[in-house]
Formats: C-alpha cells, sequence, structure tokens
C-alpha cells in the first residue's frame, strides 16, 4: 500500500485547510491511520489519528477542537478538516498507517509501518 498525502496550501490564519490521504495499491481498511506534522528543525510530531476498528479518534492537545480526522474505507481515503488554523500549524502534513493491529490508536511515529509523502501546509498570520 502507498500513501499520498494532498490539499495543503497557503492560508491565512484564521482559514480552514482539508487534508487528503490516498492509499493506492491495496486497502485501508483494518489499518489504523494518523496524521503527523514536522516542522523545519522539528521533530515529526502526532495530530491526529482514528482506528481500524471502532472509528474512535485520538487528537493532540494543540488541534483539539479544531481540526477532525475522518476516513471513508470504501474510498481508501482518510481526512484531517481544519479548522481555526494558527501560524503554528505550519508544517509538512503526512499520514501514516499502521497494519499490524497492535494499537488502537497511537502517537508514535515508530508504530506506524507505511508513510505518505507530505503536503506543505503554510498558515501566515
Amino acid at each position: 500500500v502507498q500513501l499520498q498525502a494532498f490539499g495543503g496550501g497557503v492560508v491565512q490564519a484564521g482559514d480552514f485547510l482539508r487534508l487528503s490521504c490516498a492509499a493506492s495499491g491495496g486497502t485501508l481498511g483494518g489499518t489504523l491511520m494518523a496524521w503527523f506534522r514536522q516542522a523545519p528543525g522539528k521533530e515529526r510530531e502526532f495530530v491526529a489519528g482514528v482506528a481500524w476498528r471502532g472509528g474512535s479518534t485520538d487528537y493532540s492537545d494543540f488541534v483539539r477542537g479544531r481540526f477532525t480526522i475522518t476516513r471513508e474505507d470504501a474510498k481508501n481515503m482518510v481526512y484531517l478538516q481544519m479548522n481555526s488554523l494558527k501560524a503554528e500549524d505550519t508544517a509538512v502534513y503526512y499520514c501514516g498507517g499502521d497494519r499490524s493491529h497492535r494499537y488502537t490508536n497511537s502517537r508514535m511515529p515508530s508504530a506506524y509501518d507505511i508513510w505518505g509523502r507530505g503536503t506543505q501546509v503554510t498558515v501566515s498570520s
């Protein structure tokens, strides 16, 4: 399975964006999916995740209430709706997948075995 994130762009603070993660070469069914981000000079950090079974979600404190992660397994897609964007949300956003069924959700990048190419989100203040 290969992942591709897209939908990034340049927006102003307070605006919104919707990121998409598309899977090819396989299905996302049974895969824990998450969004991470990485700003220049910083480590990759967890943003949001959605479980492979039951659909439970997890959010980092800095996006909870502003971002929403959803998945459509029938379309092999995962989305990240980002509202009320802030300058500090500027980063490259990546989608990751874990097919092991070890975790309901995980905030550790090392838990994920497939990654998509990132998409740049730039928020100007």
